[in-house]
């Protein structure tokens, strides 16, 4: 759907209410102003829509003269406008579609006609045949729409005399129309049923508007009432699940204590019937004993075996040490005696030798 955005433009926030919730039905995305100036602002600072919904009577700046100022204006002419207006009349129908009006959406708006009207909008946008609208209105000033046009020719003048003035060929001008009483009559309820229905449309508005506050406040504490009254019932649901909880574990553990205690009872008196060792517990002993003693015995004649085998092996090594010391012991004792003897031997000869001495010396002396 090219369709994706609009724009709402009321000063009635009930008006608005109602639309925006049509329009975001239908996924799309709704911005609101409470009036054209803030409109106009809007599309002067935020990225344009795909469609304005331009209510038509409004305090200031009407909708008929900000659907104007967009349509002078380059960048937003070719935006589609929606006039939301309560009147129904053709000749104003005809005439808001001369002054740039895509189409009329009759107050209160209807989800059929809404739906038909945003069908062909976006047919007419997709294929190109979005109307443009006309900067010249043919003379016509398209902020004085109303429903019973004034029967005035367009290019006639008010004469303040009911007596026709002649020109120089002694003809009387055409387009002056005399101001009569039935004319002023004709003007002034004009001016007055446009100045009621404004004003209603003021009363209205505001009436709605506080008729919509009241109701969003009642709604809203009610909202909030319905929220306390469910959030103390849950709370009491609560309390109540929790007793029942605690009550159904208590017996639950009960009800386990119990199987516990008879499955107990059972195995002891189970163990009872079988308290004792049988001859079968005896075989199963015996054979057990038998084969411990016979590992012991292994186990002893190998332990036997290797520690004579190592006493063997300490004696022989004792014995070949103490040999070795005897050995070492007597060598190093025949070294001493040769020592001594050697030591005489030389003491010996060394006196001798002295003794030859002396008594050569007394020889040849």
């Amino acid at each position: 759907m090219a369709i994706k955005n609009a724009l709402l433009v009321d000063d009635s926030k009930v008006a608005r209410f109602a639309l925006s919730k049509l329009l975001e039905s239908r996924d799309m995305e709704v911005n609101m102003a409470g009036s054209a100036e803030e409109a106009l602002d809007f599309l002067k600072s935020h990225n344009r829509p795909d469609v304005i919904f331009m209510d038509h009577l409004m305090p200031g700046m009407n909708g008929v003269e900000a659907t104007k100022a967009i349509k002078n204006d380059p960048e937003t002419a070719d935006i589609p406008i929606i006039m939301c207006t309560s009147k129904k009349s053709s000749t104003f129908m005809e005439e808001a579609r001369n002054f740039g009006v895509y189409n009329i959406l009759t107050k209160p708006p209807h989800n059929e006609g809404l739906n038909l009207m945003l069908q062909q909008l976006d047919t007419d946008v997709t294929e190109g045949n979005v109307p443009e609208a006309p900067f010249a209105m043919n003379g016509h000033n398209p902020e004085t729409l109303q429903d019973e046009p004034i029967d005035i020719p367009g290019d006639a003048a008010v004469q303040m005399s009911p007596k026709a003035d002649s020109n120089h060929n002694g003809q009387s001008q055409a387009n002056v129309v005399p101001l009569t009483s039935d004319l002023i009559e004709q003007i002034a309820r004009s001016a007055v049923k446009t100045h009621i229905n404004n004003r209603l449309h003021e009363l209205l508005s505001s009436l709605f508007d506080e008729q919509f506050d009241h109701l969003k406040r009642a709604l809203d504490e009610t909202r909030q009432k319905q929220e306390e009254t469910i959030e103390l019932r849950l709370e009491s649901l609560s309390r109540v699940l929790d007793e029942r909880t605690v009550n159904l574990r208590d017996e639950v553990a009960a009800e386990v204590n119990l199987n516990l205690g008879r499955e107990l009872n059972s195995l002891k008196k189970e163990l009872s019937r079988n308290a004792g060792f049988t001859a079968e517990h005896m075989a199963e002993l015996k054979d057990h004993i038998t084969s411990v003693q016979t590992i012991d015995t292994e186990f002893w004649q190998t332990l036997q075996s290797e520690a004579i085998q190592q006493a063997h092996e300490i004696s022989r090594e004792t014995a070949e040490d103490i040999a070795q010391r005897t050995i070492d012991l007597y060598v190093s004792q025949q070294r001493s005696a040769n020592s001594r003897i050697y030591t005489v031997g030389l003491a010996v000869s060394l006196s001798i030798f002295s003794v030859g001495i002396a008594w050569l010396s007394g020889l040849f002396g």
